[in-house]
């Protein structure tokens, strides 16, 4: 994470004695990336986040993936999964795969089960509702337009607050998730050309300091799937302090970067993960060299697939095409693709688009998954061929 933390009760140095009410110590745990060579936090718990009391097997929801063959651009309508709800980690759809990441989209109305993936950072985007999202770093609140980003192997639980379901965009990375390098200082501080900083970041501000007993957690591993029980509640933590916690940052604070003419998406980029990166498309002032053609010009992505997650306002460039509120296009590497007939021409003369979508390109293909295929759009592809 970009930057330090202390939240709750910590001792001045690390690794020395800190003692309990009682006089017993409080059990740290050191939780870091890439051995012990990269960011961390220090956590002291009231227990010992070790002791489990039982473990087996656990067998999840489960889904297929597929080519995308024949290579064509897609149309899934997300809202066309709608049903009667679940929970908003089980109850995941995966739409589209490959061995990076994982993309999936949830109409959830319950809270989650405990739940640690090791195999890979999470970046959700709330399309709509409330969420809480718990750990043992503490609270964090999330509303429409937020991104979170919960680092691997972080317990948690996801917990809809409102009176409506949550509309969930899960971006699952077989890595980490961050910020972009080149918006950060060799020690992590971002820099004046990034389109936001440490002010727009949110972190758990409290210990939950949670009693219970026989807590069940699901484990995500590289091996499969596995349902422990620890002997106490891992959100008993006193104190924790470190660069490594599940944060939070809205969409609605990123500052776009525009010129005279139009800007590619490498502008939009908001986070990267392993082979992988997230751009964000907002309401901004647009071209304003005179001739300037505001939309995208046609363009072929050699190295990567483009999926696109429409979460608001209207996309100039889509316009005819079929796209609405949660509609996710992808567009594969080997398609040249771009505006929509009649687009480039109607667009000449606009200031201002007022669009909100969330970008994902992969530099290896993604394929479909059951989801996907059902909810996609079959007329979609061919919608470049219609007159503008």
């Amino acid at each position: 994470m970009p930057y330090y933390r202390s939240v709750g009760e910590v001792p001045r140095k690390r690794h020395t004695q800190f003692r309990q009410p009682d006089g017993s110590l409080y059990a740290e745990e050191l939780v870091g990336q890439e051995g012990f060579s990269s960011d961390s936090s220090l956590l002291y718990h009231r227990y010992a986040p070790t002791a489990i009391v039982a473990a087996e097997e656990f067998t999840p929801p489960t889904f297929s993936r597929v080519p995308n063959l024949p290579l064509k651009p897609r149309h899934l309508r997300t809202h066309k999964l709608d049903g009667t709800g679940a929970d908003p980690v089980l109850g995941r759809q995966y739409l589209l795969a490959n061995d990076d990441v994982r993309i999936a989209y949830v109409l959830a109305d319950r809270p989650s089960p405990l739940f640690r993936d090791a195999t890979g950072d999470h970046c959700l985007y709330l399309e709509s509702g409330t969420l809480r999202v718990e750990s043992p770093f503490g609270v964090l609140d999330a509303v429409a337009g937020d991104y979170v980003v919960i680092p691997t192997s972080t317990i948690h639980r996801l917990v809809p607050t409102g009176d409506e379901p949550v509309r969930l965009l899960a971006v699952e990375a077989a890595g980490h998730i961050g910020p972009p390098k080149r918006y950060l200082s060799v020690r992590g501080q971002f820099l004046e050309h990034s389109p936001y900083c440490e002010r727009d970041v949110r972190g758990p501000d409290a210990p939950l300091q949670v009693d219970g007993e026989d807590v069940e957690v699901l484990v995500k591993h590289r091996r499969g799937w596995t349902k422990y029980v620890y002997a106490n509640h891992p959100f008993d933590v006193v104190g924790w302090d470190g660069h490594l916690y599940p944060w939070a940052f809205s969409i609605h604070d990123f500052e776009p970067i525009t010129g005279r003419i139009h800007q590619p998406p490498p502008v939009h980029q908001t986070f990267q993960g392993p082979n992988f990166v997230i751009c964000s498309f907002v309401p901004r002032k647009v071209d304003y060299h005179p001739d300037a053609i505001p939309v995208p010009y046609n363009h072929h992505n050699v190295d990567s697939d483009e999926m696109l997650f429409y979460t608001g306002g209207n996309y100039e460039a889509r316009r005819g095409s079929g796209i609405e509120q949660g509609s996710i296009s992808l567009h594969p590497s080997g398609f040249t693709h771009g505006p929509q007939p009649g687009a480039a021409e109607r667009s000449i003369g606009v200031d201002f688009f007022d669009e909100l979508a969330v970008m994902v390109d992969t530099f290896r293909p993604l394929d479909l998954c059951d989801a996907g295929t059902a909810c996609e759009d079959d007329g979609y592809a061919w919608t470049w061929a219609r007159k503008g």
